[in-house]
C-alpha cells in the first residue's frame, strides 16, 4: 500500500512508501550495522519515508535506536512507535501511535492486532528471523508475504 499525495500548487505526484519491522525478542548477534544499512537502502532506493516499529523485545529496541539516529541525517523521514494497547499512564515513547480499533481488542490480542495493522499499512517489511519454530516474527513475515508485501530479511 502506498499513499499518493498531490503537492499543493504542483502537478507532480509524490509516492510515499512505508516499512514495518518484525524480529525476535532476543538477539544473540550484532545486527545493528546490517539493519542500519538496510533501512538506509530503503530510504535511498525505494523512496521509503515512513516507518512503523513495535515495543516488545530487543529487535524493536535496536530499530528504534537506529531510526532515531538516522532521522538526523534524513530529516524527511518519519517513524512511529506503534503501541499494542491504549496507554493508561503517559506515553512511554516519542512518536507513539495506537492503531485504530485497538481499544476494542482484548489485552492478550493487542500485539497480534498491532502487528497485523502494521503489515496492512506497510509496503515493505524488514525482518530479523534466524529461527522459524514457534516464532511469532516468522508467522507475521509469512502473513506479509501472503498479502504481497515485499519482505527483506537481514539474516
Amino acid at each position: 500500500m502506498y499513499y499518493r499525495i498531490r503537492l499543493k500548487g504542483k502537478s507532480n505526484v509524490l509516492d510515499i512508501y512505508t516499512v514495518a519491522f518484525f524480529g525476535h525478542r532476543y538477539i544473540t548477534e550484532n545486527i545493528e550495522e546490517r539493519l542500519r544499512y538496510t533501512i538506509i537502502e530503503q530510504i535511498k532506493f525505494n523512496g521509503v519515508d515512513t516507518f512503523y516499529v513495535g515495543t516488545h523485545g530487543e529487535f524493536d529496541r535496536i530499530v528504534r535506536k537506529i531510526l532515531k539516529d538516522i532521522a538526523a541525517d534524513y530529516t524527511h523521514i518519519k517513524y512511529y512507535v506503534v503501541l499494542s494497547a491504549v496507554p493508561t499512564r503517559g506515553i512511554e515513547y516519542k512518536n507513539s501511535i495506537v492503531p485504530d480499533g485497538i481499544e476494542n481488542v482484548p489485552p492478550r490480542a493487542g500485539i497480534v492486532y498491532r502487528n497485523e495493522w502494521m503489515i496492512k499499512k506497510s509496503d515493505f517489511i524488514i525482518t530479523y528471523i534466524n529461527r522459524t519454530a514457534a516464532s511469532e516474527a516468522a508467522r507475521f513475515a509469512e502473513l506479509a508475504k501472503k498479502l504481497n508485501k515485499t519482505v527483506v530479511s537481514i539474516v
